[in-house]
């Protein structure tokens, strides 16, 4: 239980900073049943009171499978109350089949995220309220080990570095992380147009007016990533993705995206293009961009195919289409929200016709 209770501490003190009768929100599939046994202790050791929303395997295939379209719609009304009212949620991010999805109706899916995306938008409006939090953790499984190409104790080493539970005092090291990241934000603020060049890519970006956050293991563990979400309909030009993405389930390389007036007008893919488009259709907002990044977490060396780990990995930048974040100024919605990831390591970034950042470093000035 070692793993487990040292990034529960870190979750729970550090992520989340929970309070004494706070309730907290536990969701995870079965296979995760070790970290979710030792985040209900740590919540009730706190005072706060731990809700666990544990699936079972291949739980949400069975969903979009025999879910019909009033299902799909349907939001029990004990969703929106725990939206509107839970202190915080906690993600386990960990899967028994990580392609559960790969086969299932997409425009199902769809339908679905676009319907429950008002559960989304409630819960980022109490966040910048400061009235609630969340964060998104991992546990590691075989089939998230295999989608990494690693046996699972050489995977299970690679999350625990990624966190930095390999630190003598963890949350030492996230506070580290959080200052040095800080400085990269105050450098950032104030900047109105952004330019990122590099390999089949020239995309210019407007976020004047826009908060860049220093994401330091608050919301996601592990992070190390600098982010805003620009003005909607600022993008401009093409952007391309080298890195490997798997959505619901499918894998998806080499995109290529087009924009013009802040939106996507022409899309490609190397591998699974269909599926790309389709996304892309998930509604109105979901052809914006809703999210440019900096990832900065040197521990996290290679794509392991897992978004929560390959959008901070050092030397890269990843774009969202989709929904924004209001705490960044952002007001794009939509029912989806996708990372993708460039390397950086020819690239280059300008703010303000001045260069930044070349081959994925920050440079000083």
């Amino acid at each position: 239980m070692f793993y487990e209770e040292k990034l529960a501490r870190l979750i729970c003190e550090y992520s989340l900073d929970i309070k004494e009768n706070q309730i907290v929100e536990i969701r995870g599939e079965v296979c995760a049943e070790p970290l979710i046994k030792a985040l209900y202790k740590k919540i009730l050791q706190m005072g706060a009171y731990p809700i666990v929303k544990m699936s079972f395997t291949e739980q949400l295939s069975y969903f979009y499978k025999y879910a019909n379209e009033n299902q799909l719609k349907l939001i029990p009304e004990s969703m929106m109350v725990g939206a509107k009212t839970h202190h915080a949620l906690i993600h386990i991010d960990s899967e028994s089949n990580t392609k559960q999805l790969s086969v299932v109706d997409k425009q199902k899916v769809a339908l679905n995220r676009n319907a429950t995306k008002i559960l989304k938008d409630i819960m980022f409006e109490r966040e910048a309220k400061g009235d609630f939090k969340w964060t998104i953790a991992p546990y590691p499984t075989s089939s998230m080990a295999q989608d990494a190409e690693m046996d699972i104790e050489s995977y299970s080493q690679f999350v625990f570095d990624a966190c930095k539970l390999n630190e003598d005092d963890p949350v030492a090291a996230w506070n580290n992380v959080k200052d040095y990241q800080e400085g990269i934000v105050k450098r950032l603020t104030g900047t109105k147009i952004v330019r990122i060049v590099g390999d089949k890519t020239d995309l210019t970006l407007n976020v004047e007016g826009r908060k860049w956050i220093n994401c330091c293991g608050k919301h996601n563990m592990p992070d190390g990533e600098v982010f805003t979400s620009p003005v909607e309909n600022s993008a401009t030009g093409t952007m391309f993705f080298d890195m490997p993405t798997s959505f619901l389930g499918v894998e998806v390389q080499g995109v290529l995206l087009k924009f013009e007036n802040g939106k996507v007008i022409d899309a490609k893919a190397e591998k699974n293009e269909d599926f790309l488009i389709k996304m892309l259709e998930t509604d109105e907002g979901a052809k914006f961009v809703g999210e440019i990044a900096f990832g900065l977490n040197d521990n996290i060396k290679f794509p392991s195919k897992n978004i929560l780990f390959d959008e901070k990995i050092g030397e890269t930048m990843h774009l969202a289409v989709g929904s924004s974040y209001p705490e960044a100024g952002g007001k794009n919605k939509s029912g989806l929200h996708w990372d993708l990831i460039k390397s950086m390591k020819n690239g280059e970034v300008f703010c303000d016709g001045k260069l930044i950042y070349k081959n994925g470093r920050f440079i000083d000035g």
